[in-house]
């Protein structure tokens, strides 16, 4: 008997090694091809950017950035994540391994002359052999799922380095503007000063003071209103690092200039670069492998049974080689009749994994269409900043003619209020589509799955 079980064992071994967990599915076939070059533009140097967080020049917000990749909750939260998929990994490879069990009894039994008490332990071994990949191809599935969480936590990275440096930009706009608004506050009261003294002197009319009172008290609404902007500001950029947000973070930089766009790539290069593409491949690859799974179901499965009993009435005879008992078993099952539960579920994951293609389809299309729509938005907004500070010079060039050409009496004072009103308008537009555009930059970054330099989780031992 024993002879025959290792002869069984041979033979299991030996289909189990030609067995193959399947090609599974690859998303590339479902893309359209991708050109050398992007659309929208951008420079053809294929070399890439190593470190985009650099290309701020701002030291402030690169340790921000390493700040938040480290005390962020969401990237706490990824790296746990990464721990339990690594976990499932292991135990989805253990389905493949001998399963070993013991057990040690003591059984005592009442009868008439008396009671009888007898010691036992055994030892089990059960396998099952993978004639047709299936166990493998659950194995992968459990590293496919690994890989993929690895990913989200890159990508779980990369986001909150971008929410970081779009918040450092959002406050650093909001303090200039608050600034702004400051400026035209004292214009405001510099210019009343200045009508109330040609009141005094019987020049200007009391409906020309009230109407600048009325634009001072407007003025400094709108202060107020910057500067509760530029709190809650503050607090979003702390709430990202993991502060409490108290609102006290220093934010006196300015926003960056730009050079030409470079060093992004090829749109084809996506697909191993940003983290949620690598992500929804490994997960379309195993949904592939489940669907396999599923089909292998439906074949027969060949377990391998193995115990060592012993036992007797004294303790001592667990020890005793003679009473030894050693059975070996094999079983092929199949399944027969279930009520269709196994086929219902191989069309199904058959399904499944056919939405997933489809949709792994929609996700990089998508991630095209992102970054192509930041490339372009790169050079029309690079042309707004220009036009709109063509525009705040021209204003304020106005607004000092307007200024002397009232105290002269040449202008009226709606001419003035209009001028200011115009240079306060123009240099806002202007604040606003800088941090626009450096936004715009950020966006992409993270469209290309842009590298960057900073701690990372993974490589400390928890």
């Amino acid at each position: 008997m024993i002879k025959q079980s290792l002869l069984l064992s041979v033979t299991a071994l030996a289909l189990a090694s030609c067995a193959s967990t399947g090609p599974g599915l690859s998303g590339r076939d479902a893309l359209p091809s991708s050109p050398m070059m992007w659309a929208s533009g951008g420079d053809a140097d294929t070399t890439r950017i190593d470190n985009w967080v650099a290309t701020f020049n701002d030291a402030r917000l690169a340790a921000l950035i390493d700040e938040a990749v480290v005390e962020n909750p969401g990237i706490l939260s990824a790296e746990a994540r990464i721990r339990a998929a690594r976990a499932s990994a292991r135990a989805a490879n253990a389905g493949r391994l001998p399963s070993v069990n013991a057990d040690l009894g003591v059984t005592q039994r009442e009868t008439d002359p008396g009671s009888t008490t007898s010691y036992g332990a055994g030892l089990g071994v059960s396998w099952e052999a993978d004639l047709w990949g299936r166990l493998a191809a659950r194995a992968q599935a459990g590293v496919l799922e690994y890989q993929a969480t690895d990913a989200d936590y890159e990508g779980a990275r990369l986001s909150v380095a971008g929410q970081v440096a779009r918040a450092w930009f959002l406050l650093i706009e909001a303090r200039l503007q608050t600034d702004l608004a400051a400026r035209d506050v004292q214009a405001k009261e510099r210019s009343l000063a200045l009508i109330e003294r040609r009141f005094g002197a019987g020049v200007s009319r009391s409906s020309d003071v009230r109407t600048f009172r009325s634009a001072l008290a407007s003025s400094q609404a709108v202060l107020a209103s910057r500067q509760r902007a530029q709190a809650s500001a503050a607090r979003s950029l702390e709430i990202l690092l993991g502060r409490y947000p108290a609102g006290a973070i220093e934010h006196d930089a300015d926003l960056p200039d730009f050079d030409g766009l470079a060093g992004i790539g090829a749109p084809g290069e996506l697909l191993v670069r940003r983290p949620d593409l690598r992500a929804a491949e490994a997960r379309l690859q195993s949904v592939g492998l489940q669907a396999e799974i599923a089909r292998d179901a439906l074949l027969p499965s060949l377990t391998l049974r193995g115990t060592l009993d012993t036992g007797g009435a004294d303790p001592a005879d667990i020890f005793d080689i003679d009473t030894y008992v050693a059975t070996a078993i094999g079983s092929l099952t199949a399944p027969i009749f279930n009520g269709g539960a196994l086929r219902a579920e191989r069309d199904r994951a058959e399904a499944a994994a056919e939405a997933q293609l489809a949709a792994y389809a929609t996700t990089v299309l998508s991630a095209w269409r992102e970054a192509e729509d930041a490339i372009y938005a790169d050079g029309i907004l690079a042309a707004r900043v220009e036009a709109l500070r063509d525009a705040y010079e021209q204003a304020a060039a106005a607004e000092e003619l307007v200024i002397r050409q009232y105290g002269s009496g040449l202008a009226t004072v709606f001419e003035l209020l209009d001028a200011q009103s115009r240079r306060f308008a123009s240099e806002g537009q202007y604040i606003a589509a800088r941090r626009e555009r450096a936004t715009n930059r950020v966006d992409i970054y993270l469209a290309i799955g842009g590298s960057f330099d900073a701690p990372d989780l993974r490589g400390v031992e928890g």
